[in-house]
């Protein structure tokens, strides 16, 4: 019925830390010398923000389409309330317990893939420097 708002949710909030990062990571990038590790970008290449843009394209990806499937189901309607569940008193119950369990597990879910795929990112990139710097 809902489960896609806690996702957009937060979507929501980690398009503004990325972009909060992503401000702090320019300007220090100017202030900061080259020796200056900053979010572990000089460690593994990747800055925080670029590792949070992958979070957000996931979350608004699957956002996305499912508020296309429940669009596609007639669950979602362009007019107030916008969603089918909120016309009867007897249907909010069940979409806010939806909400409660199936969005936040696939809210869950999807972040434990992003900190995996951070992770595999970041150890993939440190065996390549690695490999670079004992070959020099």
């Amino acid at each position: 019925m809902a489960c896609f708002l806690v996702p957009m949710a937060e979507a929501i909030v980690v398009t503004v830390v990325k972009n909060i990062v992503e401000k702090k990571e320019k300007n220090s990038d100017v202030k900061l010398s080259a020796q200056t590790e900053l979010c572990s970008t000089s460690q593994t290449g990747l800055s925080w923000s670029h590792k949070l843009s992958w979070l957000n394209k996931l979350l608004w990806g699957g956002v996305v389409l499912l508020a296309l499937e429940h669009l596609w189901h007639g669950e979602i309607v362009p007019w107030p309330p916008f969603l089918t569940a909120m016309n009867n008193p007897a249907d909010i119950a069940p979409m806010l317990h939806e909400v409660a369990t199936i969005g936040t597990s696939m809210a869950i879910f999807v972040t434990v893939v992003w900190v995996v795929m951070v992770l595999v990112a970041d150890h993939k990139t440190k065996t390549i420097s690695a490999k670079v710097n004992t070959e020099n």
